[in-house]
């Protein structure tokens, strides 16, 4: 199978840097990237960031959707990066790839350590969560038909899952997916244009200023989606996190308490997309070397073991029990 980024070499990358109207200087960087590819390079105008999309993953559509939305979110105000335009457009095409330029924000990750900066957080997201209103119309939506039902099919066909694995892989997922399915249904969350990956990973801190990257998975979902990934810890500091993060959040916009019966469920969801990820991904030789243990016959044991522990947390009261009162 080709290597979706074979051909990216360091000349392409400058050449389509002042393509899009950008003089390049010469000085490139990879960052730390799986699913596209991104580098910063140096430019007359200061340093960018170039997003090379995957082959094959969105359509042009799509990705306007994505670059509209950071847009509108920069408009507002508010701490997201949109990609810089030129010539009326974000989105260019060079040699059978696509990229997008960001303005270079520096700063440091996983500065989510007091309730002061959950708060902040907390603002920006329900202010985003303002902006979202409405939905996305080619992009995906979070739910089991589009996340769950496709990873379980996956990683069951996958060749690094165990034989003697399937039926008990088989048996929880289902579980797990059923339970979802509920869950979603029961909460019937409003719908909302959601950044989607929303861990701190994605947020940078410059000492100062915030600034929330990185829309490439944004979807359509639930708001509780961008709030729990940002919850460190064992429950007492979930909670503590959390409670923090909704008293910014409320500022600008109401939480439906119903949510927070669905951060297990979504954690499931993750956890089993995040592995089927990795499994479709595995052509491209980035990933055997970033994820060695996936291809490990104990990683599939610990999956199992995993996804058993997580059906058991579905049943646990939910964090803030007493707020959905």
């Amino acid at each position: 199978m080709q290597q979706p980024f074979a051909d990216l070499t360091p000349d392409l990358i400058l050449d389509s840097t002042e393509q899009a109207g950008l003089i390049a200087t010469g000085t490139l960087q990879a960052l730390n990237s799986f699913e596209n590819r991104v580098y910063k390079v140096g430019t007359e105008e200061g340093a960018f960031a170039i997003k090379f999309y995957r082959p094959g993953r969105w359509t042009d559509a799509a990705i306007a959707e994505e670059h509209a939305f950071t847009q509108a979110l920069v408009d507002a105000e508010i701490p997201a990066v949109a990609p810089r335009a030129y010539g009326g457009n974000t989105l260019f095409h060079r040699a059978g790839y696509r990229f997008a330029l960001f303005p270079w924000r520096p700063g440091r990750t996983g500065m989510l350590e007091t309730a002061d900066e959950r708060m902040a957080i907390g603002r920006y997201l329900g202010r985003l969560h303002m902006a979202g209103h409405g939905r996305f119309h080619q992009r995906l939506t979070l739910d089991v038909q589009t996340f769950v039902d496709p990873a379980i099919t996956t990683l069951a066909e996958s060749p690094f899952l165990p034989s003697d694995l399937l039926s008990p892989f088989r048996a929880i997922a289902g579980q797990l997916r059923d339970a979802i399915r509920a869950r979603l249904q029961t909460a019937a969350p409003d719908i909302l244009r959601l950044h989607g990956d929303c861990h701190a990973g994605n947020i940078l801190f410059d000492g100062e200023q915030f600034a929330i990257v990185d829309f490439d998975d944004s979807l359509n979902g639930p708001a509780i989606q961008d709030l729990w990934m940002l919850l460190p810890g064992d429950r007492t500091e979930q909670e503590e996190a959390l409670r923090a993060l909704l008293v910014g959040y409320e500022m600008f916009q109401p939480f439906n308490r119903r949510e927070l019966v669905l951060i297990e469920p979504l954690r499931a969801l993750r956890l089993l997309h995040y592995n089927a990820w990795i499994a479709r991904r595995w052509h491209d030789p980035a990933f055997p070397r970033a994820f060695p243990w996936f291809a490990e016959d104990r990683h599939f044991r610990e999956l199992v073991s995993l996804l058993q522990t997580q059906m058991e947390r579905l049943d646990a009261p939910p964090l803030l029990a007493g707020a959905l009162d």
